[in-house]
């Protein structure tokens, strides 16, 4: 094609265009570039960038320096017999001087020396995926180097974010341990590490594996004390941040990240615990230490040092209530059948144990308080409930009158406004406290005749229409929940003249009798079957002569 041509296809290419030379294009493109304000520093940190994510140092440094020539290496940074004659200040020097040489900032060249000896310092003893502690050894070569990084750091010759950002490069090696040691020493902290890493899902990942093992290596280390104070420090970190009332405190730029992240991290670490004691893991095994652990974190002692804040009670509360509602699958017929199985005695030691820590940091009326008010607005665990119940009345002697204060509270209200789920409520509650024995809450008879003593009057309608329909199962939210053992017997059949044959009568008088052993809600002596169910009976009377003349009565509560 000649180059009239190329001018003719240029100049045919669009309305109104003219043909352009390459300078021309690349003139405007960099004057666009250039207008921008802030180019050259986004320009500048694009190359550093670059600079970090492609260079190896450890090879730059052999290749400017030279193999023969004896100079600062990685080695002199980690080992202490090393670097006994090199002072922080001639370790400073020699890094400006690399830096300045390479033509990167000394900052950046510090963090990623510092970061490449932390990484060795991990792998050093191997299996540092099984591990959260360092050996003594390992612990002596980091002192060394969190020495130079301290020096580093006064004079203005380290970046804590360089530092983080290397260090997320290797989390898989990366050991609980240096992290702490890295926050202790005023290096980085825990706060700022986190939240350098934009994924927040890795974080919680790591965060957690890390707590795992860091409780199931807490009781055979010989290093406990280490151990302890790490677990302590990071659950303190954590209540504080995920707990506090004002976030504005937060200094990053999105102040929620930091919360959040603490709040999932121990909700992870409760789920986790509440799923191992349901599986029924044994003794001895890496679930039953991960869980002893872990609970023994709502030790008073743990949050002394906070006790200016409201965070502890409000993690604690918090805590409470994940308790109580976790998994609530039993419906209120299991919890009848099975709650003789959870009482103080036969719950499970590391559960009661919580219950207790819990209780230490809210007061008996905060407590029964708090139950009412779970129960009122959450689907609950029905075990949980209950055997917190019986921890309560056995733990605390004053909460006692309390409960009972509570259960009348929650009769009264069943009566006046007909509320079912206050009824069964009431029911359960009573059942499980009278488990503990007399000497803790009235009998469970005792506590029925004292309630139930039916006198005439709409009083006695409204006692006999919430009892009938509590036992019939129709509560508004206790329909899901409450399935009473067997329902009442059928209607016999009637002879030619519309009364019953003796066969039926009898066959019923059976039935009849033997319901006084399976009502769940039972008195001795008594029995609280309905005939709420038949069109024929109103809930709220009793049966009338009519239909006594065909059906055998039988006794209203007492």
């Amino acid at each position: 094609m000649s180059d009239s041509q190329v001018e003719g296809a240029a100049s045919t290419s669009g309305l109104g265009s003219r043909k352009r030379r390459w300078t021309e294009l690349l003139a405007g493109r960099v004057k666009r570039q250039m207008c921008g304000p802030g180019t050259e520093q986004k320009l500048q940190e694009s190359a550093v960038h670059l600079l970090r994510r492609h260079l190896n140092l450890n090879d730059l440094l052999l290749e400017v320096e030279g193999a023969p020539r004896k100079t600062l290496c990685l080695n002199q940074l980690i080992d202490p017999e090393a670097c006994t004659n090199l002072s922080s200040s001639l370790i400073g020097s020699a890094l400006r001087d690399q830096a300045s040489r390479l033509g990167v900032p000394v900052a950046v060249l510090s963090s990623r020396l510092v970061a490449s000896s932390i990484t060795q310092i991990c792998v050093s003893d191997g299996e540092s995926s099984h591990r959260v502690l360092l050996s003594a050894e390992q612990r002596k070569k980091l002192s060394s180097l969190l020495e130079v990084a301290q020096y580093l750091l006064a004079h203005s010759m380290f970046s804590r974010f360089s530092l983080c950002q290397e260090l997320w490069e290797v989390q898989g090696s990366l050991l609980l341990e240096v992290v702490w040691q890295l926050h202790i020493q005023n290096v980085v902290s825990f706060q700022e590490l986190l939240e350098s890493h934009a994924d927040t899902q890795a974080t919680v990942a790591w965060l957690f594996r890390n707590l795992c093992l860091l409780c199931e290596e807490m009781e055979a280390s010989p290093y406990n004390d280490i151990a302890r104070a790490m677990l302590s420090d990071l659950v303190q970190m954590f209540v504080l941040r995920g707990f506090q009332k004002n976030s504005d405190l937060r200094r990053n730029v999105e102040p929620e990240q930091m919360g959040q992240l603490a709040f999932v991290v121990l909700q992870r670490m409760l789920i986790f615990a509440l799923e191992a004691l349901a599986a029924g893991m044994q003794d001895g095994s890496p679930q039953h230490k991960v869980v002893k652990c872990w609970f023994g974190v709502f030790c008073g002692h743990t949050y002394d040092r906070m006790i200016s804040t409201d965070s502890p009670k409000r993690f604690f509360s918090h805590t409470l209530t994940q308790v109580l509602t976790h998994k609530p699958v039993l419906r209120v017929s299991d919890a009848v059948q099975m709650q003789k199985e959870w009482s103080f005695a036969k719950t499970h030691p590391l559960l009661t144990g919580l219950y207790r820590r819990l209780f230490t940091m809210l007061s008996p009326e905060e407590l029964v308080g708090h139950l009412q008010e779970v129960l009122e607005t959450h689907e609950v665990n029905w075990q949980h409930v209950l055997s917190c119940v019986s921890t309560l009345v056995i733990c605390l002697p004053e909460a006692q009158q309390l409960v009972k204060d509570w259960v009348a509270r929650l009769l009264a209200r069943a009566f006046e406004n007909c509320d079912l789920d206050s009824m069964v409520t009431a029911f359960l509650v009573v059942r499980q406290a009278a488990l503990e024995g007399p000497s803790v809450f009235p009998s469970y008879a005792d506590w029925f005749q004292l309630s139930f003593c039916f006198c005439g009057g709409g009083t006695a309608a409204a006692r006999r229409r919430v009892t009938d329909h509590c036992v019939a199962g129709t509560a508004p939210r206790g329909t899901g929940h409450l399935a009473l053992t067997p329902a009442s017997p059928s209607r016999p059949p009637l002879g030619a003249q519309g009364a019953p044959t003796v066969a039926a009568r009898r066959r019923w008088s059976s039935s009849s009798s033997s319901c006084q052993t399976s009502c769940p809600l039972r008195r001795p002596g008594t029995c609280r079957r309905t005939f709420s169910t038949h069109r024929w009976c109103q809930a709220s009377t009793a049966p009338s002569s009519q239909t006594m003349s065909r059906w055998p009565r039988r006794a209203w509560p007492t």
